[in-house]
């Protein structure tokens, strides 16, 4: 006999998105060491001041700024038709600039590493839990002042 699908099981599991918002509205910048981490497509030639002004609002709400790593998409022949897509949809960098930040973190005791892009709730879960430490955008952070 044909028994039906029990989709209602994978409901069940998934984290409600209050409580990701409540965890990262939680996170002071105030007094925090922080890498922030900027993705950039080639087209945007300005991304050295924007890594700066991004330093500087995050400097203005007290926290301390240990590292700044840049992953650039579209500098190279291959890349030129993926422009606009990130390298992962999971962590949104390459795997080997994960690797990096996760190093930066770890050497310079980060308390946060700080996306200059925007995030999903997927990727802020699973790049927190690589890293060690909360991963959150720079537009959740302004937004909650």
């Amino acid at each position: 006999m044909h028994q039906p699908r029990r989709r209602d099981r994978r409901l069940a599991r998934r984290v409600p998105p209050e409580r990701t918002r409540r965890q990262d509205s939680q996170f002071a910048v105030a007094g925090a060491d922080v890498v922030v981490v900027g993705y950039f497509s080639a087209k945007e030639k300005d991304f050295v001041a924007l890594m700066a002004s991004a330093a500087t609002e995050l400097a203005a709400r007290g926290a301390r700024v240990v590292g700044q790593i840049v992953q650039r998409r579209g500098v190279s022949d291959g890349g030129v038709q993926k422009m606009g897509l990130p390298f992962s949809s999971r962590t949104l960098l390459s795997y080997g600039k994960v690797r990096e930040v996760a190093h930066a973190c770890e050497q310079a005791d980060a308390d946060a590493v700080i996306f200059v892009a925007s995030m999903t709730e997927r990727q802020q879960r699973t790049l927190a839990a690589i890293f060690g430490c909360p991963a959150v955008s720079l537009s959740a952070i302004l937004a909650g002042d």
